[in-house]
């Protein structure tokens, strides 16, 4: 299978690319930065040579977008909605243009789409599209505003033969350096991964190998289309799952921070409260319905395996002779 990547040099590009190059398919990355043979640079918002790429592969997954690792001010807000808005606009361009278009287009999304919501559950059928809460601040409805144009850019597209399906996908939780895992769990082992303002707010999340998985079930389900959650079962409040997280990492105790210590972290590490203080219950209905089974689906499982592999991937990285590195000996 050919399968294009267009952002596909982020965390959950890097997860993607990995696991369907492992799987023995063939995948292109579309990137600002093209740096091996298989990537393709392009702008991310015009036409080019790279839309070649698209012209007879199977698959598109479309991942380019800012980086919501950031200061939610005014220009990166923009930033946000314009390398979504834009990129998407463009990659179904390519799609329209091809002589051999794609059979089908998978465009991330976002969970972050739904309102902020404690009482219940967000599916795909029943769930509250946010922008509109009360007692929150008003850039949070922005950030909806991004993912409502993100999808409405692929839904107007004129690719009557290539089916879309919009990812509004929750935290990726993988052992990449950088990811949101490894800063979360860079926070616990610090003694700093204790509940925030109070901890109500739900967290939702997929293991890594589960997204992977729902990826390729999307892709040979020709009867799914328009937006589908990928999320876990099991969203959970952010209490609970840093506590789960501090278990597997044998931490046994974390710091809480109230919201304006919250504030005072975020801006230190050049990001934004909404990532922290958004109650995002959100659950995969349209998966479920469909028959898809997650390897994952409760959150103390996910974070032990995550521990686990990154432990084992730290333990590669060190030199012979470091503290903790088991050293050959003669018997």
């Amino acid at each position: 299978m050919k399968v294009v990547l267009p952002g596909g040099t982020g965390q959950v590009g890097t997860v993607l690319d990995r696991a369907l190059t492992a799987a023995g398919h063939e995948v292109t990355v579309i990137t600002r930065h093209p740096a091996r043979a298989r990537d393709i640079g392009w702008d991310g918002a015009t036409l080019g040579p790279w839309a070649a790429a698209i012209d007879g592969c199977d698959v598109v997954i479309n991942l380019a977008g800012r980086s919501v690792s950031c200061r939610y001010t005014a220009q990166n807000l923009r930033a946000m909605m314009d390398s979504r808005v834009d990129s998407t606009r463009v990659v179904g361009e390519a799609i329209a243009a091809a002589a051999r278009p794609p059979r089908v287009w998978l465009q991330m999304s976002t969970a972050t789409v739904y309102a902020h919501r404690f009482d219940a559950a967000h599916d795909e059928a029943t769930g509250v599209i946010g922008g509109s809460e009360t007692g929150v601040p008003d850039y949070w409805a922005y950030s909806v505003k991004i993912a409502e144009n993100w999808e409405r850019a692929q839904a107007e597209a004129p690719t009557p033969t290539t089916r879309k399906v919009a990812l509004r996908s929750a935290m990726v939780m993988s052992p990449d350096r950088g990811g949101v895992f490894d800063v979360l769990s860079r926070l616990v082992r610090l003694g700093l991964g204790g509940p925030v303002a109070g901890g109500a707010q739900y967290v939702s999340w997929i293991h890594e190998e589960d997204f992977v998985r729902a990826v390729e079930f999307l892709i040979t389900r020709d009867d799914l289309e328009g937006p589908v959650n990928l999320a876990s079962p099991g969203p959970l409040p952010h209490r609970d799952f840093m506590r789960a997280l501090r278990t597997a990492w044998g931490v046994p105790v974390g710091l809480p921070a109230t919201r304006w210590m919250a504030e005072v972290g975020a801006f230190a590490l050049r990001s934004d409260t909404e990532l922290l203080l958004k109650s995002r219950r959100v659950v995969p209905g349209r998966l479920d319905e469909a028959g898809f089974a997650f390897a994952y689906p409760d959150w103390e499982r996910a974070a032990t395996s995550l521990v686990r592999r990154m432990k084992k991937v730290a333990g590669r990285r060190r030199p012979a002779g470091f503290p903790g590195h088991a050293r050959n000996s003669a018997p």
